[in-house]
């Protein structure tokens, strides 16, 4: 492979004119098909194999026109102290506003509380619900500024007016922390390379290869379902391996230069060697956002192959712009060691000779290399802690900032009908099969009734064909609460005996019973994800390493990074530490999805640094270095990098913490604590630590493993054996002109 990546530098350098033409032509081609695609709405969510979503499926098959998918609003109404929803004067503030809800272009329907009976047993809280033909995110504003007028108007007379539902819901917003954590890695890559030519070069080609995936994705949203989240998420993974992998290959390229290589040549040797690197890396990453698709939620799934997309991406243009790009620069982007005319005069950055920090840190492990696993290990272990306490659920609008009118919304409807009034349990009764459908939902209703932890049981009539009915179940407890599971595992337990007795098939669905699918099915997708993500790694990092235990300690090293990453986010998200720091409003239950999302991601971005790094102790092992001087050497040539690769992935995910969705927020905070936990203490630490202690074992490959392994050569000791012939031919040509 390094060869034939050699070759590759060295056309792109070559034929430089081409490849940038290509790459601007796939941009321009992107952001014209971004910009005419039609606009995308809310991805559809579905659970397929779960119950909740056969009920689902049966309700839009039975009742056609229900508009399943379409936005709803509750506008809650409060009397003032003293004074009940009743009165005259509160009653026709109410009426008011209920005729005003019914005006609108998008409404399907608006309940009257009075004639539905939607009012407390206290009678000071009443609500209306306004059902639209479309979703939440493509309402239009002239019918969410109509929801808002009104309950302004009703506010007006006298009442406390809240909106709930999702059809005032907002486009989430990233916030001008991304643009800072952009900033931060320009910053780092300046003080990296020292030169402001060589610090844009990756900055310049991730924000090409995200453009091009970002836009690919939004032309093909609207055709394939595509949410928002997809393409945030899409942009901080490409964002961030974008800038990390064409910062190795230029830091390659510039440490060629500084052992006296042409420019042509040091391109061809870092895309060879460091590009080989990348290649892999890219692939383990590739690997775990792909394989989220054997989890069969399609939102995951699709989320999972755009972010891959966009770092297959960031590979091809790591391995070919990055070289073209360096062949425009020329001089200007100075051999390792040396800064820029404007940044250090074009002096050496440091005496020669002298260790660098990673040097010196290397040979501090080697020495003492059972106290810094032991440090290490311990450090992680204690931010796993929290991790014990994890308790995964779904937001609602509960868990909204208490300053949203959602959120007041929830409280006020919560302290007027009970906890579980805003998690409502959807029992679908399919009575097709049943001798007397109407006596079946009777009974039906009637075993509901006779369940421990249910408020209310509320039928309605059977639909036009008569074969199917909706029975509304409102528990006593509020939707996120194990009593609330249990009651859902009740319903279903009774459901065999019930069909048994009337032929009636009873299934629960509703936000509360998807919810619980939803985590359910996630839980139990983990350890299979885990098994075949690590599985597939493992055997891709036997090739690269040619070695068992490396990409063993790699995996297991990985597992602590992750638990890790899980503490601080339960000790951020959950427990509130530091919340107001970051700009948590309201803490609860972790997002049930975080924990396989980051299994995926980490183990993906952990495998990064683990290829850069040891490929490159690797490399000085086998050409000849005894086990513990490769470790100082991978150090002396990898370390800088492998740091500001890091500190600029954290840089891009912290950015995203500045968002208003709390599950982008939640992936930034994890993603850029995850990196350092793995970088900075398993990678910098704990790797070489282990690897001291093995010495020689840790190279071990059995004989016939070694015989059947392909030999991918990551080291580039093919490109040794080129040198080798070239330089035989070089000797042929002078003996022959003596």
């Amino acid at each position: 492979m390094a060869t034939f990546l050699y070759k590759l530098g060295r056309l792109a350098f070559r034929r430089r004119h081409f490849v940038a033409l290509i790459w601007v032509a796939l941009l321009t081609l992107a952001g014209v098909g971004a910009a005419s695609a039609p606009a995308a709405g809310t991805s559809s969510f579905s659970i397929p194999g779960t119950e909740a979503q056969k009920a689902f499926d049966l309700l839009e098959q039975r009742n056609p026109g229900m508009s399943a998918d379409g936005a709803t609003a509750r506008v809650v109404f409060k009397a003032p102290s003293g004074e009940k929803m009743k009165d005259a004067d509160n009653k026709a503030t109410v009426e008011k506003a209920v005729d005003a809800l019914g005006d609108g272009s998008e409404v399907t329907s608006v309940t009257d509380p009075y004639k539905n009976k939607s009012i407390s047993k206290d009678g000071t809280v009443a609500y209306a619900q306004v059902s639209y033909k479309v979703s939440g995110m493509e309402l239009k504003d002239s019918s969410k500024d109509a929801l808002e007028e009104t309950a302004k108007e009703a506010r007006a007379g006298g009442l406390t007016v809240e909106i709930g539902g999702d059809a005032l819901q907002a486009t989430p917003e990233t916030g001008s922390t991304e643009i800072i954590g952009i900033a931060v890695a320009a910053v780092v890559l300046v003080i990296t390379f020292g030169s402001l030519i060589s610090a844009g070069l990756p900055l310049l080609t991730a924000l090409i290869g995200v453009g091009i995936g970002i836009s690919t994705i939004t032309a093909l949203a609207k055709a394939l379902d595509l949410g928002s989240t997809t393409s945030t998420l899409a942009m901080m993974i490409g964002l961030a391996v974008g800038i990390d992998y064409a910062l190795f290959i230029v830091s390659r390229y510039r440490a060629e230069l500084a052992e006296g290589r042409e420019r042509e040549e040091a391109a061809g040797r870092a895309v060879g060697t460091a590009g080989s690197a990348v290649v892999f890396a890219g692939l383990t990453v590739v690997i775990a956002l792909v394989g989220l698709s054997v989890v069969n939620i399609p939102m995951l799934t699709k989320m999972g192959v755009a972010a891959a997309g966009t770092v297959v991406i960031a590979v091809l243009i790591a391995l070919t712009m990055i070289p073209a790009l360096l062949g425009y620069a020329g001089k200007r982007v100075q051999p390792a060691g040396k800064k820029s005319k404007l940044l250090g005069g074009g002096r050496a950055a440091k005496k020669v000779g002298k260790p660098n920090m990673g040097t010196r840190w290397a040979s501090f492990v080697v020495r003492r290399p059972v106290a810094v696993l032991l440090f290490g290990v311990v450090a992680l272990g204690a931010a796993a802690i929290p991790a014990t306490s994890l308790e995964l659920g779904l937001g609602d609008d509960g868990s909204q900032p208490t300053s949203t009118t959602q959120r007041r919304a929830y409280d006020t409807l919560s302290d007027g009908f009970g906890p579980g009034f805003n998690g409502p349990l959807m029992i679908v009764a399919d009575v097709k099969a049943s001798d007397d459908p109407e006596a079946a939902v009777t009974t039906v209703t009637d075993r509901l009734k006779g369940l421990d932890d249910v408020v209310s049981v509320t039928p309605s009539p059977l639909n036009e064909a008569g074969d199917t009915a909706t029975i509304t179940v409102i528990p006593d407890s509020k939707p996120s609460s194990i009593t609330t599971e249990d009651l859902v595992h009740a319903i279903r337990g009774e459901a065999g005996d019930i069909k048994a007795d009337t032929g009636a098939q009873v299934l629960v669905t509703g936000t509360t019973a998807m919810n619980i699918d939803f985590s359910q099915k996630l839980n139990d997708a983990l350890i299979p994800y885990l098994a075949l993500v690590v599985g597939l790694a493992f055997l891709l990092l036997i090739l690269v390493f040619r070695s068992i235990l490396v990409p063993l300690k790699a995996a297991l090293g990985f597992l602590l990074s992750v638990m890790a990453a899980l503490g601080a986010v339960v000790a951020v998200f959950q427990w509130g530490w530091f919340a107001g720091l970051l700009g948590v409003e309201e803490t609860g239950p972790i997002m049930s999805m975080m924990p396989i999302f980051m299994v995926g991601v980490v183990f993906g971005l952990a495998m990064d640094y683990e290829v850069f790094l040891v490929t490159r102790m690797r490399e000085a092992y086998v050409h000849g270095e005894k086990p513990n001087q490769a470790i100082v050497t991978g150090f002396n040539h990898g370390a800088r990098v492998v740091t500001a690769a890091a500190v600029i992935m954290m840089a891009v995910f912290g950015g995203f913490i500045g968002s208003t969705e709390s599950m982008i927020k939640m992936i930034g905070f994890g993603l850029a604590i995850a990196v350092f936990f793995d970088a900075f203490i398993v990678r910098m630490a704990v790797v070489p630590a282990v690897l001291a202690l093995l010495g020689k074992k840790a190279w071990w490959l059995p004989k016939w493993l070694d015989r059947v392994l392909p030999n991918v050569d990551v080291e580039g000791e093919g490109l040794r054996k080129l040198d080798d012939e070239r330089r035989g031919k070089d000797e042929d040509r002078e003996l022959a002109s003596v």
